[in-house]
């Protein structure tokens, strides 16, 4: 294997820089002055091993092992808690056996979370081995692991031109050029733009805004102990963080690759529907931020050799599932690179493959 050329700095580029990196020359460009500034830098920061579809599951799995015990784990108990209305029963109950959640008494529920209303909320459910993910030694991690193994890392790296001369990637970024053999896009929101400019086909990723909204937290309680909520179709979700509470609309509006904000009208539907099913209003919004979650027709991530192009590798499509999934993507892009055996199911590098675009 001759260098390799990443392109993007989140947890999809900085994971496959340390798997690469053991194997050759390995350069990693990210546009922004520091690593995982955009959708990497503001993610809900949870794993759930039954979020996705079949195939981002198998990645889940996969992942595990690694993120509760490599460099001392990265993941702490939290629990997730659905919650459901009158009239949604039937959804909920839909719902809640995807998730493999046991039900719980409303009375449960309020023990775990005491300001839910009672008169609106009339079902509820609890999975238990739901955990925080702590994302920035997580990207550390594998940064660490990628730099001693001699991975260069160039930020302020704004790609502006990519062309191929023989076997040859020579990228512009930055005012300067990198050369290598194999280009792998990590880029996030911008994978299929770097596509375009690489002389690639395009796959139709398609980046979506995701809202969050910091309160403080509802009545004074301590919300260090209470569970990730989750309203009936992801309507909206909430999370402890840091003494107060993470409240999402859940949105997933299409937008064009941009450093993203949050709209202030969604982030009021957002915690309306919140508010709903509490007890205690929202007096305040402490902050505000947005993210790109970038979805691949099927929602399903894309990792491997382009069809048409082999030496241009996708490592894209991660959505929502990004740092969950990461462990088992980076081994599985650089198993790819490297020819070395797959450890996935040959049906699941099959489902993750770009050609199934083809």
């Amino acid at each position: 294997m001759s260098g390799i050329l990443i392109i993007g700095g989140g947890i999809a580029g900085v994971s496959a820089a340390a798997r690469l990196a053991p194997h050759g020359p390995v350069t990693l460009l990210e546009g922004e002055s520091q690593l995982g500034y955009h959708a990497s830098g503001r993610s809900a920061a949870m794993f759930l091993s039954e979020y996705g579809n079949a195939t981002v599951r198998a990645l889940n799995h996969a992942s595990a092992d690694y993120l509760h015990h490599a460099h001392g784990g990265v993941l702490s108990q939290r629990g997730v808690m659905l919650l459901g209305k009158r009239g949604e029963e039937e959804d909920f109950a839909r719902e809640a056996a995807d998730f493999g959640m046991e039900a719980i008494t409303v009375d449960e529920a309020r023990g775990k979370v005491p300001i839910l209303n009672p008169d609106v909320v009339t079902r509820a459910g609890f999975r238990g081995d739901v955990h925080d993910l702590d994302t920035d030694r997580f990207l550390q991690n594998f940064r660490t692991e990628a730099r001693a193994a001699g991975a260069v890392f160039v930020t302020g790296a704004k790609v502006e031109a990519i062309t191929r001369d023989g076997g040859t990637w020579r990228v512009t970024a930055g005012g300067r050029d990198y050369e290598a053999a194999t280009l792998v896009n990590a880029a996030g929101a911008w994978a299929d733009e770097v596509a375009k400019m690489a002389g690639v086909a395009p796959l139709g990723l398609q980046p979506f805004r995701r809202s969050m909204a910091i309160i403080p937290a509802p009545g004074g309680h301590d919300v260090s102990g209470w569970p990730f909520m989750d309203g009936l179709h992801e309507s909206w979700y909430a999370k402890p963080d840091a003494g107060k509470l993470i409240v999402s609309p859940a949105d997933e509006d299409p937008m064009a690759p941009m450093d993203a904000w949050a709209d202030d009208m969604v982030l009021a539907e957002g915690l309306a529907r919140y508010e709903e099913v509490v007890t205690e209003p929202v007096t305040r919004v402490e902050h505000n931020w947005a993210g790109l979650r970038t979805f691949a027709p099927d929602r399903t991530l894309v990792i491997g050799r382009d069809v048409e192009v082999p030496e241009f590798v996708w490592l894209a499509g991660q959505g929502g599932y990004g740092f969950q999934t990461a462990a088992a993507a980076s081994r599985l892009c650089a198993d790819l690179i490297t020819a070395a055996p797959p450890e996935l199911a040959a049906s699941v590098v099959s489902a993750l493959s770009p050609a199934r675009f083809a």
